[in-house]
């Protein structure tokens, strides 16, 4: 209904709202504030968005429990505010509500919240302490961001799911149990938590997001619940429950040798992701797909053998696996996604399987390749594709190229000749811009003028 002012006294400001006060504004001195269970003869029953917003000076506050909803951004960048007490009987907390308050040190959830807001602790760099009671059923995306001194939560059975990024950057954060009750946590919900040493997968979870626990760089061993039907995990590693995916092995796993199990079909998104002991990995025949970032910043790989039968390398799947240094990629290979080996400085020759697309930035910055031939299969190669492989000498393209993407070969220093077996294909003007010493030969006239790419063309 429409809020009509009733009252405003020394310290606060309120509205009418369906019968009760709505707090909208503070103005008081800070310190230790109690909020009135009533005022005017009505109830308080809620916080209005912004109420406490940056309250400089606010210390501690005391929610009473005729409060059943805390708005928006109603406690947001209070710096000092150290303590807060939310009764039961509030059953929203807003987006934000209590974002950026550094000093907050410890928070009790109560049960009666059936809403969390996105953001709603995000940044409270000083919580260690969380207890949420039972009865609350979700986390809003990014609850906990960057609440970098939480050592330890324990989830509720009456948790259903988290939002991504619920705990994301939570540093400190060592210990996460997990009550029988969850069934999914989201994309990123524990990304950089650098401290989680294991996790304990319960026997209700039944989907995990992509990219859960990456960067947890200390993370050793995950452990499912033999009771869970979605998931199993075998030494530590986290698999589907019949095993035909890898969904992710944890970056400080034993070993630097990891033999892909002949069940696995498929690596996930992120499978290997920050394993930097790992220097060498086999694939078993069968495996078709390597997914998105499934080796990314492997920085002491070296080696990779990939069996006939792959299909599909994923976008950034071997980024900044800087020791890496070739690869065979097998003819079966029908896509190679962007950023596929994306700084892979060490990288010094690889053969391209009959693909017909080579995507932006794929090989942009591996800085020791010397060498690229492409296949009569490839039409199209995409925008920075070969940026900075400042190594290359020698480019050979085929006819079968109609496109070539702005800056796709620019600052290749050491760049001398590229030779075009067909006629010019369509390029932009940039497309060699700062490779100085590079001679286009072209196999015929037909088409070509004296400037190709901004460079000199050679046709006979």
């Amino acid at each position: 209904m429409f809020a009509v002012p009733v009252a405003s006294q020394a310290q606060f400001t309120w509205t009418t709202n369906d019968g009760g006060l709505d707090l909208t504004s503070y103005s008081g001195p800070g310190g230790s504030v109690s909020i009135p269970a009533s005022a005017n003869g009505l109830a308080v029953t809620s916080i209005h968005q912004n109420a406490f917003y940056n309250c400089e000076k606010l210390t501690s506050v005391t929610i009473p429990g005729s409060v059943t909803q805390i708005g928006a951004y109603a406690f947001k960048s209070c710096e000092k505010l150290a303590h807060a007490t939310i009764p039961i009987g509030v059953t929203s907390l807003g987006e934000g509500a209590f974002e950026d308050c550094p000093s907050l040190s410890s928070i009790t959830i109560p049960g009666s919240i059936t809403n969390m807001g996105d953001m709603a602790f995000s940044g409270c760099s000083s919580l260690t302490e969380v207890t949420m009671a039972e009865g609350v059923t979700s986390l809003g995306m990014d609850a906990f961001l960057d609440c970098s001194s939480l050592g330890s939560v324990t989830i509720p059975s009456s948790i259903k799911k988290f939002g991504p990024y619920t705990f994301k950057n939570c540093a400190s954060l060592s210990n996460i149990t997990f009550a029988n009750g969850l069934t999914r946590i989201a994309f990123a919900a524990f990304q950089s938590c650098q401290s989680l040493k294991s996790i304990q997968i319960p026997g209700s979870l039944t989907n995990i997001g992509g990219g859960a626990f990456s960067d947890c760089t200390n993370l050793e061993a995950i452990i499912v619940d033999s009771a869970n039907s979605f998931y199993t995990s075998k030494d530590g590693t986290l698999f589907n429950k019949d095993q035909t995916t890898i969904i992710l092995r944890p970056p400080s796993s034993e070993g630097t040798s990891y033999t892909i199990p002949a069940s696995v079909k498929n690596l996930g998104d992120s499978a290997f992701a920050g394993c930097i002991s790992l220097t060498s990995v086999t694939i078993p025949v069968g495996l078709t797909n390597i997914g998105e970032g499934a080796f990314d910043s492997c920085s002491n790989l070296i080696s990779v053998e990939m069996p006939d039968g792959l299909l599909d390398i994923g976008d950034f799947a071997f980024g900044n696996c800087v020791h890496l240094v070739s690869i065979a990629i097998p003819l079966s290979v029908t896509n190679i996604g962007a950023y596929a080996f994306f700084g892979c400085s060490g990288l010094a020759s690889i053969t391209i399987p009959n693909i017909k697309t080579i995507e932006h930035d794929t090989f942009n910055g591996c800085t020791s390749l010397t060498k690229v031939s492409f296949p009569d299969s490839v039409a199209s190669i995409g925008q920075d594709a070969f940026y900075g492989c400042s190594s290359v000498v020698y480019i050979n393209i085929p006819a079968s190229v109609t496109n070539i993407g702005p800056y796709a070969f620019e600052d290749c220093t050491n760049l001398i000749l590229v030779y075009f077996r067909g006629k010019p294909p369509e390029a932009s003007p940039s497309l060699f811009l700062s490779d100085t010493n590079a001679m286009i030969h072209a196999s015929g006239k037909a088409g070509w003028s004296n400037v190709f790419g901004g460079r000199p063309v050679h046709a006979p």
